[in-house]
């Protein structure tokens, strides 16, 4: 990774999940979407243009919350459909989930009716992911001229086709073990995506029973005042079925030692670490960790940039989101089943158990840089997670995406650029950073790395588990790029 000084000027870039840089690394939504007009369909890619400007936003505030595990699920299964969408106008593709046959070469000579037909797969997909917002999935083919009461599934049409894929993506994954339905282990009054497994902290808010293993903490609400005791989210994530293996048990980590607390020593070095970096935090370690804490802004941005370095064909920018989003969702449910293995206690519990009311030093907060403090008052510069510690899922995540990346690319070597202006910090405007400046990275393997250790940067993990992740992270990218290939080669 290298360093350098940077212009304030807002990072435009092109690709799906590329939205413009906000201050701090953190996306706001994609740029405002070109007029019904500007559109060309003919050559254009309305992924781009369309659809990642405007329905960004509008999955953002359906699905909220700092945790990726229903966010990562709607966009991989939306870049599953355009994939099947398309898979008939290529010479050798075949859907994931849909045999949609095979349209004339003269049929994709331009990218039109793949265009549409992605529309189309879009608005069966997204209603079916989040119906709440179907009047606004309707108001997009509206707004560009296409008709969303279309519901043929005629395959001599690229309408027909797009609903045909969209459609088989939901049927497929409608009941695929996170219970999207909400009615998996309760009889009535069925809530989407409640966990079915049953999982029950050992420890409260409150009681710290046993100090190896997670402890839910009180977190505040984005009401002012109020304040919520948090619950592992979806832990039934262990179950979905995965693209690329059938058995996730084989993909289980050796017990985390240094968060067992009667191994003291281990377990206090561990916490020790964390307090070092936190007391030591530099400009440029908080805006790594602002930056992957965002995976929208990380996983999806990093993509769009490495594809349009590479001016991709149409087919292959879609070919090579499709194998970055397999990665990520498969080493997410990989990174779950562990959390649920080993139920393992975050650095902000075992810090406050070690030293309690005795003083450390470390980040005190907002613009207050490091100073002395007692125990119980430290907390972490990023947001605690709602789920337990080990692995880090996001550095699974970055490592499967990296890999997947490099493998479809060929080369380990990218050009990633993400400038950040003076004070452009979330969690510390005006402040941080001290001066523009920017963060280059040279190789996907320095990328991920780099991913890996915000999360120590930001205080939500120890280093034994940024190393698990590390450790099993590349299997699902080199998974992902070939169960991929063979669908694009037809080899299925």
């Amino acid at each position: 990774m290298l360093i350098g000084t940077a212009g304030g000027a807002a990072l435009a870039l092109a690709g799906a999940g590329t939205a413009a840089a906000a201050p701090g690394g953190s996306s706001t939504g994609a740029a405002a979407p070109k007029a019904a007009a500007d559109i060309d369909w003919d050559n254009g890619n309305i992924v781009e243009m369309v659809i990642v400007p405007e329905a960004e936003p509008i999955i953002l505030t359906y699905v909220a919350g700092n945790d990726a595990t229903i966010i990562v699920r709607v966009t991989t299964l939306l870049q599953h459909a355009w994939f099947d969408a398309i898979a008939p106008y290529h010479p050798t593709a075949v859907g994931v989930t849909s045999r949609l046959g095979r349209r004339p070469a003269s049929e994709g000579v331009t990218n039109r009716n793949k265009n549409v037909a992605i529309m189309y797969a879009s608005l069966r997909l997204l209603s079916g992911m989040i119906p709440a917002a179907i009047p606004q999935w309707r108001g997009l083919l509206t707004k560009y001229g296409l008709d969303p009461d279309d519901t043929s599934k005629d395959l001599s049409t690229p309408a027909g086709i797009g609903n045909a894929a969209g459609q088989a993506v939901i049927d497929n994954r409608l009941r695929d073990g996170m219970n999207q339905t909400g009615d998996v282990g309760r009889k009535y009054h069925p809530m989407p995506y409640h966990d079915y497994t049953g999982y029950q902290p050992v420890n409260t808010a409150y009681e710290l029973r046993d100090p190896s293993r997670w402890q839910p903490n009180i977190v505040p609400t984005d009401k002012q005042g109020q304040w919520r005791v948090q619950e592992f989210i979806t832990p039934q994530l262990q179950h979905v079925r995965p693209y690329t293996y059938s058995d996730v048990s084989k993909f289980r980590l050796p017990k985390p030692a240094a968060s067992d607390v009667h191994n003291w020593r281990q377990y206090k070095a561990q916490a020790d670490e964390i307090l070092a970096y936190s007391a030591g935090l530099t400009d440029e370690q908080k805006m790594i960790a602002e930056t992957f804490d965002d995976k929208f802004m990380a996983l999806g941005i990093s993509v769009g940039m490495a594809g349009a370095e590479r001016n991709l064909p149409f087919d292959d920018w879609f070919h090579f989101h499709m194998i970055t989003a397999v990665a990520v969702f498969d080493a997410l449910i990989a990174a779950w089943y562990n959390k649920n293995v080993w139920d393992a206690i975050r650095p902000i519990n075992a810090i406050r158990h070690i030293y309690g009311d005795n003083k450390v030093r470390a980040w005190g907060g907002p613009g207050l840089g490091t100073v002395s403090m007692k125990a119980t008052e430290w907390s972490s510069y990023l947001t605690i997670p709602d789920h337990v510690e080990f692995p880090s899922g996001s550095t699974t995540l970055y490592h499967a995406h990296s890999q997947s990346a490099a493998r479809f690319l060929g080369t380990d070597a990218i050009d990633l650029h993400f400038p950040f202006a003076k004070g452009s910090s979330i969690i510390e405007p005006g402040i941080t950073p001290s001066q523009d400046f920017e963060l280059h990275f040279t190789t996907w393997s320095d990328f991920a790395s780099v991913g890996g250790m915000s999360r120590a940067y930001g205080g939500v993990h120890f280093l034994g588990a940024i190393r698990a992740g590390e450790k099993i992270g590349p299997k699902f990218g080199d998974l992902a790029y070939e169960f991929v290939t063979k669908y694009v080669n037809g080899q299925v």
